[in-house]
């Protein structure tokens, strides 16, 4: 009572409860679930323990002589000065002191819900010099008319940057960008949803052909190139997308082309204007890059997580028929949101996959964070394909593919280092260090400086997050969301030992650091302190 060391766990955490007691603290326990209901609590769960829960708790009993259950109920009408839960909504903010510290900041949304973190970092220009698109596929709320209008010309944009490069596929070229390694679409690792890959080359005699749609595909681009360079400021030229063709006739034709194998038309001036025009749009959009040449978009629910609710499409009239369709709540609160996917992505043995990198606020005045240097990958159940869209943050509810390539574990799941073994295999040496890890931090850094204002700050909390990346083919890292109670229950042997040690140097971090400034934090390291 003297040392304040009483805490109190919500969740399935026994690592923590281990911990906390091995430095000599003591657990003031919830309720009971027979008393769950009728007793308040400085920790209100929403729900009674779950099977899970109550396993790994039994799990963690090292108490064979209930002294630890003794000396809880010495502390029971105690509040604790140490809280780990799920979620800030089961702790009560009236009952704390200044000194007592919690693992949840307020009001996160800000950066930790896809919809929040899509209108932040619209503004982080506004905040900091950096550009959200070198980092942040790009996304719009479908809710706001300002901005689903915004993405049906990006859409369209893309439509016809998409039909140039098609047009280069079958006069027999690839367009090859400054950094861009060789392209492996013929390989297994690409993939859009319920739609053929595209296969213009192979189209019949009796294919249709398009002669006008290159030319019009080319005169859009060629007018969004001079936008880009801030060539119209003083001729007031209109968007393109709005004024140059008939959209509708447009599209309907691009997806002839892209999904059916309908053929093109390209003479050898247009092929010329192609190779200088894709180049030129190269130099000047940051996303380039990642794009394929199907158009992919994935609809997201605004507030919600682990892949729940998500859908990829390639049609534009797909994509406002199911925001329009749908009735879940966050759709009738306007809260969907829809991103470019990233259709030319780096895959490990023919198979997506993602990052899972954590990292913990300390203090966000000045804005304080700590950089996990372990972090492990996810693997899609099945190979990479353009025929079958999967989720990947729940793949861990799928079974193995029979096709999956037999040198992915079967665990699905890698540490970094296996990682970086990887892409020395490829000749990528140096892209772990110099490219994918500074990639991860600079994002990072720049979500939460783009929601700093937002979020509701205690001096005595901190909050350790997990950041999801994929990766593109020149391994740059690009982020998809970041979580604000990333899950703590190992699915794998690696996961087992990172969440393990992850936790361990997470209250070397917030515990142990305010008596000894010296001490180890582990893997963790300051990036940015204001």
């Amino acid at each position: 009572l003297q040392e304040k060391k009483i805490f109190m766990v919500q969740g399935p955490y026994p690592t923590i409860r281990r911990l906390l007691r091995a430095r000599g603290w003591v657990e003031r326990k919830p309720p009971s679930v027979g008393r769950w209901l009728e007793q308040h609590q400085l920790l209100h769960s929403p729900w009674p323990p779950t099977e899970e829960e109550k396993e790994e708790e039994e799990q963690c009993d090292d108490n064979p002589n209930g002294i630890h259950d003794l000396m809880s109920y010495l502390v029971r009408d105690r509040v604790p000065n140490f809280i780990w839960a799920n979620h800030l909504s089961a702790v009560d903010p009236q009952l704390l002191e200044q000194d007592h510290v919690v693992n949840h900041y307020a009001r996160v949304g800000a950066f930790t819900t896809k919809e929040g973190l899509c209108l932040s970092l619209q503004n982080l220009p506004w905040i900091e010099q950096a550009d959200p698109n070198t980092f942040f596929p790009r996304c719009y709320r479908l809710g706001t008319m300002d901005e689903r209008e915004a993405f049906i010309d990006d859409f369209r944009l893309t439509a016809a940057r998409s039909l140039l490069k098609l047009a280069l596929e079958e006069a027999g070229d690839r367009l090859m960008g400054p950094e861009q390694p060789p392209s492996s679409d013929k390989e297994p690792g690409w993939h859009s949803s319920h739609v053929s890959h595209p296969m213009p080359s192979t189209a019949g005699p009796g294919s249709p052909l398009y002669p006008q749609l290159v030319e019009e595909a080319l005169e859009v681009c060629e007018q969004h190139l001079g936008i880009l360079k801030h060539q119209d400021i003083d001729r007031g030229t209109p968007f393109p997308c709005r004024t140059c063709i008939d959209w509708d006739r447009f599209l309907q034709d691009y997806y002839c082309v892209a999904h059916e194998g309908a053929g093109l038309v390209l003479s050898g001036a247009q092929r010329e204007r192609c190779q200088d025009l894709l180049q030129h749009l190269a130099e000047q959009l940051p996303q380039f890059s990642m794009e394929g040449k199907l158009n992919v978009w994935i609809l997201k629910p605004g507030a919600e997580s682990q892949g729940r609710g998500i859908v990829c499409a390639t049609q534009l009239e797909e994509v406002l028929r199911l925001a329009r369709g749908c009735t879940a709540p966050s759709v009738r609160e306007g809260k969907w949101v829809v991103q470019k996917y990233l259709e030319r992505l780096l895959t490990i043995f023919g198979t997506k996959f993602d990052i899972r990198q954590w990292f913990v606020v300390t203090d966000w005045k000045p804005l304080t964070v700590w950089f996990c240097g372990d972090c492990y990958l996810r693997f899609c159940s099945r190979p990479f394909s353009l025929h079958c869209l999967e989720r990947v943050s729940v793949q861990k509810w799928y079974k193995m593919s029979p096709d999956q390539d037999p040198r992915v574990p079967l665990d699905r799941v890698w540490s970094s280092k296996q990682f970086q073994a990887y892409l020395a295999w490829l000749g990528q040496v140096d892209a772990w260090h110099q490219v994918i890890v500074p990639g991860m931090k600079a994002a990072i850094l720049n979500a939460l400086r783009s929601a700093q204002d937002q979020v509701g700050f205690r001096k005595s909390s901190f909050e350790l997050y997990g950041a999801d990346f994929l990766v593109g083919e020149d391994c740059q890292p690009w982020l998809l969301e970041i979580n604000s109670c990333p899950t703590m229950s190992p699915s794998s042997a690696v996961t087992r030992r990172l969440c393990t040690n992850v936790q361990r140097d997470t209250l070397r971090l917030v515990l142990d650091r305010k008596d000894n400034p010296t001490c180890s934090i582990g893997a963790f390291e300051l990036i940015y302190k204001e």
